[in-house]
């Protein structure tokens, strides 16, 4: 792969911020356009996830032309939409991109208003929450009343639970653990507000077993990440980031229907990018692991063959998450913590870490990540390294 990330921006993260996204992912870009040492006149290439969207409020309301007009770029390659690997797509479409002379330097941005977007009928992350009317698998879900994406990931909790003896205290430890690394991290939403175990425990059940703080929560934020061309790269401001190897995972559009619910399609995703590189799950140095909900943490880390299947609530409740433990997880706060960018603030810190720019939270000798984007049956895995 011939395509390094080059430059990383984040606006500030809230909750009913009340500005306009537009503004938020102009303050993005312009932090990533002085990160990289680059221009707007030096993007041709412009990616998102999921493109413009009205499936919840606030989840994607901006898309391609929007941003492309207000951000005054001249591009030449452009890419936005919902269906590829979950929200690691624009990042993989834009290193295919520069990798095939097709762009140089590509802005991937995610923007959101999710928190102040909502009211009292219309909810984020709710089946039906942007109203019209539902189809395929979310219908069927939603007419025993798993209307959100908490009861369909609590399935594989609940599962994992029986067949592994994994306990609420074990996913607690990461809930717990990531809200500490969120007070290392002023950009955090939840950067002042700590959390013990007590906490933890005794937070309002949401779907057996997972409670309130099991789940993150919505967030107004945009997120920029500069993916370029590798022998662009290397004349920049910062050392480039090289995506060492990457991979997709797609199987059942399902979250109830498979013949696993122990296991997402992160463990395809993992198994492709192990196969297209050299490098070895010992050679993790830092991960940023999609945890919309904290089950999916654990089945993140079997997933890129930190541990073993059925072995991750237990290596996180032994320390192997922790900054100082075998595989930092989401030092930032992660989603749990940080706030929920879907998936981009993972990449944006594990970016941070491999610059050695995480201050108190910081990973030392950093230089290999990987990400993990998705639940359910789609996912995205990526593996960086700095030379």
């Amino acid at each position: 792969m011939k395509a390094a990330i080059t430059g990383i921006g984040m606006s500030k993260v809230g909750r009913n911020l009340n500005r306009p996204c537009i503004e938020l992912l102009a303050d993005a870009a312009q932090e990533a356009l002085a990160d990289a040492g680059l221009t707007r006149d030096d993007i041709d290439g412009l990616t998102t996830y999921p493109g413009k969207a009205n499936g919840g409020p606030g989840m994607s309301p901006l898309g391609i032309t929007e941003v492309h007009e207000a951000l005054g770029l001249n591009t030449r390659w452009h890419s936005g939409g919902s269906e590829g690997p979950a929200q690691m797509a624009p990042i993989m479409v834009a290193a295919m991109a520069v990798s095939t002379g097709m762009a140089r330097h590509v802005m991937c941005f995610r923007a959101l208003t999710e928190s102040s977007s909502q009211s009292a009928g219309n909810r984020a992350s709710v089946v039906g929450g942007g109203g019209g009317r539902m189809g395929g698998w979310a219908a069927g879900l939603a007419t025993v009343g798993a209307v959100s994406a908490a009861n369909w990931a609590a399935q594989f909790a609940q599962r994992r639970a029986y067949e592994f003896g994994a306990t609420r205290e074990q996913l607690g430890v990461q809930c717990v653990l990531q809200r500490a690394n969120a007070q290392l991290n002023p950009r955090a939403v939840f950067n002042g507000k700590t959390m013990t175990m007590e906490d933890y425990l005794s937070s309002r059940m949401i779907s057996d077993p997972l409670g309130m703080l099991d789940c993150d929560i919505p967030i107004d934020g945009a997120c920029v990440v500069i993916v370029s061309a590798a022998d662009a790269a290397k004349d920049l401001r910062k050392a480039p980031l090289s995506i060492a190897s990457m991979g997709a995972g797609l199987n059942r559009d399902s979250w109830d229907q498979r013949p696993d619910l122990t296991q997402m399609a992160a463990l395809e995703s993992a198994q492709t990018m192990w196969a297209k590189t050299d490098f070895k799950p010992d050679d993790i140095d830092v991960a940023g692991l999609y945890d919309g909900f904290s089950t999916f943490v654990p089945m993140w880390l079997e997933a890129f063959g930190v541990c073993a299947r059925g072995e991750g609530e237990a290596f996180i409740a032994a320390g192997g998450t922790g900054l100082t433990g075998a595989t930092p997880t989401n030092t930032g706060g992660g989603q749990l913590s940080a706030g929920r960018l879907h998936g981009f603030g993972h990449l944006h810190e594990v970016c941070t870490q491999l610059w050695g720019e995480g201050g108190g939270r910081q990973v030392a000798d950093a230089r290999t990540g990987v990400v993990g984007m998705g639940g359910g049956p789609l996912a995205g895995a990526m593996l960086l390294h700095r030379g």
